[in-house]
């Protein structure tokens, strides 16, 4: 049976050969899958970007957009198949051959995937990867750009910058992160503070449905385009592209970084910015990355410390406190703003840097400002092996509860973690918490996100962090202790592999992420995906 391009005309068409639940007589064989493929595929011929474990690119195609590490191993679940689409009626006949031969389907943009969930799973599943349909078409005149899910940020970056020096869009930090991905889940970075989301920036969307259908906001209609915007897009369908809301930026900003250590008073300074850096004006965002370092040892005798016994390994280590953060505006203007809020800083004009507002973007993105922003194209910049946790903070932590954290942070190798506050306010004050499925608005004074290597001892790096979230509990939100659904962690909870998911059940982890939201986002999936085609660990089910 083949399976033509999409148009309005062969919506009934559509319809009619995308059966609604999975085949009564399921076929696994990759063999039996891809003749389905090329059989249905008569329009644009599907066969050059189908991939086997026969084929010798197949491993290479895999590892491309692994960008953790800790799913990229020999004992980690393989798809059967590896699809690459160049067209859009490509994907539809993948929907359509899983659903015959009732084979998951997992969907991967740009590969930041914290549990791996889009390229790994614990059943037979064919992997859509998006990465061939990445286009970026910038509008400066209209301030939009039209995107398509396969694209990174960095690619968006470039473009924006090709034609404006004024205009950005208000997505993550990272380049090598995904446009879909991180706008499905809410997507935050230093124009938060200033213009909310990334997913408080989207004007339309284009995707395809569990019927093959492809639907932009007005034929999905509101219900689906809200979920689309926070809550996962993977539950509901593959996005094709986002059409995207610039925002306006000066030519010049300033960047600049205060550290200090305990011994220099940190803590304090901590202490006090929880309660200073939600209420500072919107053109200011500030972030806090607190990291174990060796006391200003040279390499040599650290190696001589870390042989010797525990108690002198940690009087030989600290914990560095960095204080970075932006301007939207000159080092004037925020020396005076910080000096009037936060004189505890001590922010002076060397800790102050001027550059152009792409020069930024590069910084934060662990380049230099004179690097070429070209560099933000390469999709493979940063990888390594890690697992990760987040927190929300409404209320601040004390000064003995600080200490404690810096006691569990001295735990561990410099190097080998990450701990980072993220404030809030501003307009993430100013937006309901049901403008999207993300609810952590109003009342949110920062983030926490915290990351461990797990190279090496693995089993040792996983029970470090998971005490450090344990150590967390009292001082982070409660019923439910929340979480951002984009750095997902599988120890919230997991839907059933196999068989129906009980809304009890995915509440467990559902509610952390999404609180009350959650109702609406399973009534929306219950409405648009009632037989679960798209389903992973921790998507989005409907009622059962």
């Amino acid at each position: 049976m083949k399976f033509p391009v999409f148009s309005l005309l062969s919506v009934a068409f559509v319809l009619l050969v995308l059966p609604s639940s999975p085949a009564a007589n399921s076929d696994n064989s990759p063999n039996d899958f891809v003749q389905c493929l090329i059989r249905s595929s008569s329009v644009n011929p599907i066969s050059q970007v189908i991939y086997t474990s026969k084929n010798s690119t197949y491993t290479s195609v895999l590892q491309f957009s692994i960008n953790n590490l800790r799913f990229d191993t020999p004992t980690t679940p393989k798809p059967m198949v590896i699809v690459k689409p160049v067209d859009e009626s490509q994907i539809q006949t993948v929907i359509y051959c899983c659903k015959k031969h009732d084979i998951q389907m997992r969907i991967r943009g740009g590969g930041h995937d914290y549990e791996g969930l889009s390229y790994v799973a614990q059943v037979p599943f064919v992997l859509l990867d998006m990465i061939n349909l990445r286009s970026v078409n910038v509008d400066p005149v209209a301030a939009t750009a039209w995107v398509q899910a396969g694209a990174t940020l960095g690619e968006l970056y470039y473009q924006i910058a090709q034609k404006s020096s004024t205009l950005a869009f208000p997505g993550g930090i990272w380049s090598t992160v995904g446009v879909s991905g991180l706008t499905s889940g809410g997507g935050y970075g230093v124009l938060r503070r200033k213009y909310g989301l990334a997913a408080d920036n989207v004007l339309d969307a284009r995707l395809i449905d569990a019927n093959g259908r492809i639907l932009d906001r007005k034929s999905m209609g509101e219900d689906l385009f809200w979920a689309i915007r926070g809550g996962g897009a993977s539950s509901f369908g593959v996005i094709l592209s986002w059409k995207l809301k610039l925002v306006s930026v000066p030519k010049i900003v300033t960047v600049f970084q205060v550290e200090r250590t305990l011994e220099q008073n940190a803590t304090e300074i901590l202490h006090r910015w929880q309660a200073v850096a939600p209420k500072l004006p919107k053109d200011v965002e500030m972030r806090v990355a607190a990291n174990t370092i060796w006391k200003h040892l040279p390499n040599e005798a650290s190696k001589t410390v870390q042989e010797d016994d525990s108690a002198n390994v940690q009087d030989a280590k600290t914990v560095s406190v960095k204080f970075i953060g932006s301007f939207l505006g000159q080092p004037k203007g925020l020396l005076s703003i910080m000096n009037k809020n936060f004189p505890e800083l001590g922010l002076v004009a060397q800790d102050c840097t001027e550059v152009s507002y792409i020069q930024s973007v590069l910084m934060f993105s662990l380049f230099s400002a004179e690097d070429s922003p070209s560099g933000m194209l390469n999709r493979t910049a940063y990888k390594i092996p890690f697992k990760a946790k987040s927190d929300f903070v409404d209320k601040p932590i004390s000064r003995q509860g600080l200490d404690g954290l810096f006691r569990i942070l001295l735990q561990a190798e410099p190097g080998r973690t990450n701990f980072l506050f993220t404030s809030f306010g501003g307009r993430m004050d100013e937006i309901s918490a049901s403008a999207t499925p993300f609810p952590h608005r109003a009342g949110t004074l920062y983030m926490m996100y915290m990351r461990v290597r797990t190279d090496g001892d693995t089993s040792n790096a996983m029970k470090w962090i998971r005490g450090l979230y344990r150590y967390l509990t009292p001082h982070v939100t409660k019923s439910p202790r929340a979480a951002y659904v984009n750095y997902n962690d599988l120890d919230l909870g997991v839907n059933n592999l196999q068989g129906t998911t009980s809304y009890k059940q995915a509440s467990e982890w559902g509610r952390n992420y999404f609180k009350n939201n959650f109702d609406r986002l399973v009534k929306v999936k219950s409405s648009v995906d009632p037989d679960n085609f798209f389903r992973h660990e921790q998507s989005i089910p409907p009622f059962s």
